[in-house]
Parts: C-alpha cells; sequence; structure tokens
C-alpha cells in the first residue's frame, strides 16, 4: 500500500514538473529512473534502520536534484552508489565512481577538497578494477553531456 502511495506522488510531482515547465522529458529520457536503485529489502534489516528510511524517504527528490546538476545531491547519490547507504540503495560502485567523475567535470563553483579525494578511494582499487573504472569514466562523459558540460573525466 505504501508503494502505490509513493509511485502516486512521484506520479503527482513529475506531472507538475511538465506542467510548468520546470523540466522536459527530453533532458531526462537518458537518465536512469529514480527507483532503479531502491533496494528492495526493508529497511529494518539494515544496520541502520532509520538512517535507511531517510535515505530512501528522499533519494527520489536528491536524485532528481542530481541529474539536474545540484553539486551536494551529486555527492549524496555518488555516496549512496558506492556505498548502499545503509542498504537504501543498490550498490553499484562503477556508477558511484562515474558520479565522482561527473562531480569534477562539472567544475562546480563550491567543490570540497576531498572531491580529488573521493574519486581516488571510490574509483580507486579497493572499490573498482581497471575494467570496470573505465566504463565508469565512460558513463561520466555521457551524463556530463547530458548536464552541458563538455569537460571530460
Amino acid at each position: 500500500m505504501a508503494a502505490l502511495k509513493w509511485g502516486l506522488l512521484l506520479q503527482w510531482v513529475a506531472a507538475a514538473l511538465l506542467a510548468c515547465g520546470c523540466v522536459s522529458l527530453a533532458e531526462f529520457a537518458d537518465w536512469p529512473a529514480a527507483g532503479d536503485f531502491v533496494a528492495k529489502t526493508s529497511c529494518s534489516q539494515s544496520t541502520a534502520p532509520s538512517r535507511c528510511g531517510r535515505t530512501r524517504a528522499s533519494w527520489s527528490e536528491t536524485y532528481a536534484k542530481a541529474i539536474g546538476g545540484d553539486y551536494q545531491s551529486e555527492r549524496a547519490v555518488a555516496l549512496c552508489l558506492s556505498t548502499g547507504c545503509d542498504d537504501a540503495i543498490i550498490e553499484n560502485r562503477i556508477l558511484g565512481c562515474a558520479w565522482r567523475h561527473v562531480i569534477a567535470g562539472s567544475r562546480h563553483p563550491q567543490p570540497a577538497e576531498d572531491d580529488t579525494a573521493a574519486i581516488g578511494h571510490f574509483c580507486g582499487s579497493d572499490f573498482v578494477d581497471d575494467t570496470d573504472r573505465q566504463t565508469a569514466r565512460d558513463q561520466s562523459a555521457v551524463w556530463l553531456g547530458l548536464l552541458g558540460s563538455d569537460q571530460r573525466p
């Protein structure tokens, strides 16, 4: 029942954003849906159920802001994809690494010093192998293009 309410809420928000002209379907056609990343397991199985629940509750908004170019949201998405954020999100280290490259390539006016270190850590050999690292760079180039950045990782 809760999933149905969530789905209806997301449909309403999407319709409102489209109606106001705030977004266009063409802009986001190549981005995976936010729901594709939400873990199917219950947050009650997480080691931090309340954090898991909060992450899931805000994920759609955070992800929408990230694909809209919001710096802090990009960082949150990168972290959750790299770590799973207390089992709230499906861990995908390649996409987490790709988001780290997006952050660096977007040349945000307020980058944090740890963004470069995060690439070294989350795109390093402890997280992804050489093939996956290249896949992440390729994916980030696509996403940077969608964000309108001509930077390349």
